[in-house]
Order: structure tokens, then C-alpha cells, then sequence
């Protein structure tokens, strides 16, 4: 349950809004060279913010194996050190791999899934073409959507925890290591640990996302008709995903609590469920642990969206611009 912003572009999100975008901004390019522009500038951006991504990982496993008067010293200075002095400049980046690997699979699901659903919606009676609802379809197929490709897709989110939180001894090696040994280890159901938190956290992202994103870009343009389509699209999609991210950011942290459950070979001690992840949580940590971790989730979210939009209208551009070359 991602939390970038809605800004037309197949940026790891809760999922359907990034299909609903990616509807909206199809126009002069094809499907397939769409998909690449989106993929690609998804992949883009998650490689260029892996360190603040690392981060926020990092803090919202850390109350599963440290105190409470360690977890008081915790900063993302201190963290950042420790990974530079331990593991090296390079450890920024563990586990960016499977997440651009991940990038492809999601960005097609999301977007057919998105298509097919809209279809399906608009033969429920009052959701049709003729009806003023075009918007509830809009919503209702990316929240679906989202769910679609969120499960379809999940095993690579597992890895990807699995991944980042290793520090100097490293138990998975790899992507497809990681997954053969969680299967050995935890049986194929280990890789959709925490898959109900990310499904019940993609309805409230989505619905989130989408009207404080409609809603201020549609203010933006009432007050300043004029102003670059561009930047209306950065700042009301920096803030809708920084809406989105304070309003389920709980949700995403018990996700992650439990995929890491049973990692690296030992004994999860209890059943991994929502309930019990969250009162373990409140129990040591009180109510502010489910928000640890949020501010390095902050910082990642304009230069996400920021270079997300910049290289997906580039690479839109040159498609075009080749299109046009070929067709004279």
C-alpha cells in the first residue's frame, strides 16, 4: 500500500488510482508504449527515493525486535548512519530490484483490470454511460482494481520486505532464493502474509487519493485556469498522497509487522493476524507506534511524484513525437 500520489502515471500506489490515472492520460500513445512509459517512469522514481523507502521500512519493523528506550533514540540520522557504517552506501538500495520487478506486472494488471471493471460497472443500473456517475465507476473500478493487482503481485512485496530488512547477515540471497525459501521454510501461504491489511488499506488509499486529488486539482483550476498543467498535477498529487499516507500509513505497518513474521527461519511465536499484530503494537508501543516511520514516508512522497510525472510525460512526449515521425 504504497503511498504515492495520483498523477497520471503508474506510480506504486494503493493500486487502482493508479489505474484510473493511467485511463485518464492515455491519448496520443498506444497501450503498449504507454504501459513501458509508466513502468518505466514508476521505476525511475522508486530507485531515486529506495533510500527514504529503506527507511520507513526499517523504522516500522523496529519495535519487533527493540525496546522501547532504544526505539526513543531512533532517528532517521541514526539510522542512516548505521546503514552507511555497517552495510555500506550501497544498502540504501536493498530490495529496490523486486520492487522494479514488481513494477511491470502491477502497472498491466492494474490498468486492464481497471478497464474491465468500468465495463462490468456500467451495466449495474444507474452506474451506466448516460448517468451522471461517472465518477463512482471511476472510483469503485480502481478500488477493485487495486485489490486485482495488490493480489496478483503480493509475493514480491513479501520478498521485497524480506529483502530490505536484512542488515549484515543476509538469509535470503535473492528474489527467487527469498521466495523458494519462504516456501520451504513457511509454505506458500507465507508469501501472503499481511495481504488482508494491504486489501482492508486500498479502498480508504483509493477513495483518499482520489477526491483530495479531484478536489484541489478542480480548485486549482477554477481560481488559476491558466497555471501549467504540470504543476497543478505535482502539488495537488504531493498532497493527496500525503493525505492518503497519514490516513493509512497504520494499515501499511501492521502489513509489514506480519511479513516479517517467521522470517529468516524462526518461530513467529503466535498466529500473524491484524488483531494480534495490533495489540502487540499498542501493548509495547502505545498508539504512536502505528505511525513509525512516517516521516521519512513524508519526505519521499513529492520527489516520487515529482520525478515520477517528469520522466512519464518525457517519455509520453518522445513516444508521441515518434509516433508522429513514423505516421508522416
Amino acid at each position: 500500500m504504497q503511498t504515492e500520489a495520483r498523477v497520471g502515471v503508474v506510480i506504486d500506489g494503493g493500486g487502482g488510482r493508479a489505474a484510473v490515472a493511467l485511463r485518464q492520460e492515455q491519448r496520443h500513445i498506444g497501450t503498449v508504449a504507454h504501459l513501458a512509459a509508466g513502468g518505466f517512469a514508476g521505476a525511475v522514481s522508486k530507485t531515486c527515493t529506495a533510500p527514504l523507502a529503506r527507511l520507513t521500512i526499517l523504522f516500522q519493523v523496529a519495535g519487533m525486535h527493540a525496546d522501547v528506550a532504544v526505539l526513543r533514540k531512533y532517528s532517521i540520522w541514526h539510522e542512516a548512519s548505521r546503514i552507511v557504517r555497517e552495510e555500506g552506501f550501497r544498502a540504501f538500495w536493498k530490495g529496490n530490484l523486486v520492487t522494479i520487478v514488481h513494477r511491470l506486472p502491477y502497472s498491466a494488471i492494474s490498468f486492464y483490470s481497471y478497464d474491465c471493471y468500468k465495463i462490468l460497472l456500467q451495466m449495474v443500473p444507474g452506474l451506466d454511460r448516460e448517468s451522471n456517475n461517472v465518477g463512482v465507476v471511476r472510483l469503485l473500478g480502481g478500488g477493485l482494481a487495486g485489490i486485482t493487482a495488490a493480489s496478483a503481485t503480493y509475493p514480491l512485496d513479501v520478498v521485497r520486505t524480506r529483502l530490505a530488512t536484512q542488515k549484515t547477515t543476509r538469509y535470503y540471497k535473492g528474489i527467487f532464493h527469498a521466495m523458494s525459501t519462504i516456501c520451504r521454510d513457511e509454505g506458500v501461504k507465507g508469501l501472503y502474509k499481511g495481504l488482508g491489511a494491504t486489501l482492508l488499506g486500498v479502498g480508504p488509499s483509493i477513495a483518499i487519493s482520489f477526491s483530495v486529488y479531484e478536489s484541489l486539482r478542480s480548485h486549482w483550476k477554477m481560481e488559476r485556469p491558466h497555471d501549467s498543467t504540470a504543476v497543478v498535477s505535482l502539488f495537488s498529487g504531493s498532497l493527496s498522497g500525503i493525505a492518503s499516507s497519514t490516513a493509512t500509513f497504520p494499515l501499511d505497518l501492521v502489513k509489514r509487522r506480519m511479513q516479517l513474521q517467521g522470517a529468516a527461519g524462526t518461530s513467529s511465536g503466535h498466529k500473524s493476524t491484524i488483531t494480534g499484530t495490533v495489540r502487540d503494537i499498542l501493548q509495547k508501543e502505545g498508539p504512536r507506534g502505528f505511525y513509525r516511520g512516517i516521516a521519512p514516508e513524508y519526505l519521499k512522497v513529492v520527489p516520487s511524484v515529482g520525478i515520477a510525472f517528469m520522466t512519464y510525460e518525457t517519455l509520453k512526449s518522445l513516444f508521441s513525437s515518434m509516433d508522429a515521425d513514423n505516421g508522416s
